[in-house]
């Protein structure tokens, strides 16, 4: 991949034909499921999205097994992955689909047995048919994500000690299958606090952390290409600081992959944040992602960064287009601004106590990164 490049990965799921429930299940006909396949959405992006995007940018995919790609399907799959130049980016196992009772943590044996063999599955349907859509530099390779959308109870009980013995043998068995398979992955934990339950384990990317750490304690799992799935908006429905989870994440060396996406209440427009449900507004142009953008920078991480949001439950199909578009534009030039910043000088006033002036710096990069946002929009 040449130098410059900037991966950004596009996910299955947000091409969809509405939320439904208590807003509309087809706001977008066009997209409904069985006139818009995994095949037909590679093609949409890169007809529709790739040529609105700058050249720098890169784009990857993310899907769910068995969902969204199979044994069936994954070798057209793969096949219109590499003709439309998109890359495999992450792949995860769409247990959630299935198992509600805790799934790889669930106290029943037979659901926990069923649920481990899913999760297999999906490593072995990654270094099978879809091998050929990786990304040729092996720094890149996919992500394979664990979401914790199973790993959740609604009863307190002293068996939450023994589902979290579970998920630790269940994961440890799925790292050795997938080191058989290769090693050659990405293996990361998307922490959730809650969705699909009321209450979920590995909640933080804290708890994440702290797991692989265990895990290579307990079982003797090499915690190399381990790591974490930080999704923005999952840290701000608790009120967590994502900058600081960014900073946990470089320290430990499992800043892996990042899910950009945002409840919005951090921008002062957009509505959502702590105490409200997964809205998955795309990225923002705000100081907190200025701020981890040059984190980023600073860490050198060349990895992908999923945009895992969802259309608006008005939106039509055109103005869907326009909203991965615009997440993409808003993290490139909150990036932009970020690269531009005055280290040196913003570390001199917060040292002199100059606390006011900090913020004028850092909001002084916010206002550069909407006018660069504007700007690449228009071109």
């Amino acid at each position: 991949m040449a130098k410059g490049k900037s991966l950004h990965s596009l996910c299955r799921w947000t091409f969809n034909p509405g939320k439904g429930g208590f807003v509309p299940g087809n706001m977008r006909p066009g997209w409904a499921w069985d006139k818009l396949d995994t095949v037909g959405v590679l093609k949409l992006i890169r007809t529709k999205i790739a040529p609105r995007l700058p050249d720098h940018v890169q784009l990857g995919f993310e899907m769910h097994y068995d969902t969204e790609v199979c044994e069936k399907t994954a070798p057209a799959v793969a096949d219109a992955l590499v003709e439309n130049k998109i890359a495999l980016a992450f792949m995860t196992p769409g247990a959630h689909s299935h198992y509600a009772y805790g799934g790889i943590c669930s106290i029943d044996p037979e659901e926990r047995k069923s649920a481990q063999a899913f999760g297999a599955r999906a490593v072995d349907l990654t270094y099978g048919p879809l091998k050929k859509a990786w990304p040729a530099e092996p720094e890149l390779a996919p992500t394979f994500g664990i979401w914790n959308g199973s790993f959740g109870y609604d009863l307190a009980s002293p068996a939450i000690a023994a589902m979290y013995q579970n998920l630790k043998d269940s994961l440890a068995k799925l790292a050795k299958h997938e080191q058989k398979k290769g090693g050659k992955l990405f293996l990361v934990i998307e922490p959730k606090p809650n969705e699909g339950h009321p209450a979920m384990l590995l909640p933080t990317v804290a708890s994440a952390i702290v797991f692989w750490k265990r895990l290579a304690e307990e079982y003797d799992i090499p915690v190399a290409k381990k790591g974490v799935n930080k999704e923005f908006g999952h840290s701000e429905m608790i009120g967590l600081d994502h900058v600081y989870d960014t900073v946990e994440e470089i320290d430990n060396g499992m800043l892996l992959h990042m899910h950009l996406n945002s409840q919005g209440y951090n921008d002062g427009v957009i509505l959502g944040g702590p105490g409200k449900y997964d809205i998955d507004h795309g990225t923002r142009v705000n100081g907190m992602n200025v701020a981890i953008a040059k984190l980023l920078q600073q860490a050198k991480y060349g990895r992908w960064k999923g945009h895992d949001m969802q259309a608006r439950a008005y939106d039509n199909e055109e103005q869907a287009i326009d909203r991965v578009v615009r997440s993409i534009l808003s993290w490139e030039a909150c990036a932009a601004a970020a690269e531009q910043l005055d280290m040196k000088g913003l570390m001199a006033l917060l040292a002199a106590r100059k606390t006011a002036q900090a913020e004028d710096v850092m909001r002084g990069a916010v206002v550069q990164a909407q006018q660069l946002f504007d700007q690449m929009l228009k071109a």
